[in-house]
């Protein structure tokens, strides 16, 4: 069986592409069907520069966040870090304890080693 190459397609060609469906309205797969390429490739290609543009604000406008989410996200940062200072507290004692029953349940172990070896009369 031989190897399918994989087609690469430039910069160049994508934004073309993406200016195409975003322009003209068109459907992606007959935009797609058009340029010869996959249906899938260019969807995904248009997903991609979606999730793009609501990252970087190029979608609305504003790229920057409003003074109340800015407040939020400064709250929920705050809470994010006492959370994860409480966790490593907890997971401290946790562990603490667990070294705690290991040990004890080594020293019962051996203690019913000896008293199987001392009621066997050895």
């Amino acid at each position: 069986m031989a190897a399918v190459t994989r087609r690469r397609f430039d910069p160049e060609f994508r934004a073309g592409a993406l200016r195409i469906v975003k322009e003209t309205g068109k459907p992606v797969a007959q935009v797609a069907r058009d340029l010869g390429i996959s249906p899938y490739m260019l969807h995904n290609w248009v997903h991609m520069d979606r999730l793009a543009e609501q990252y970087n604000g190029d979608g609305d406008g504003s790229g920057t966040l409003k003074e109340s989410e800015q407040e939020e996200l400064a709250r929920l940062r705050r809470e994010k870090a006492e959370l994860a200072k409480q966790h490593a507290r907890e997971k401290a004692a946790w562990e603490k304890e667990r070294a705690e029953l290991e040990d004890e349940r080594d020293l019962l172990k051996r203690s019913v080693v000896l008293w199987v070896k001392e009621a066997m009369g050895r």
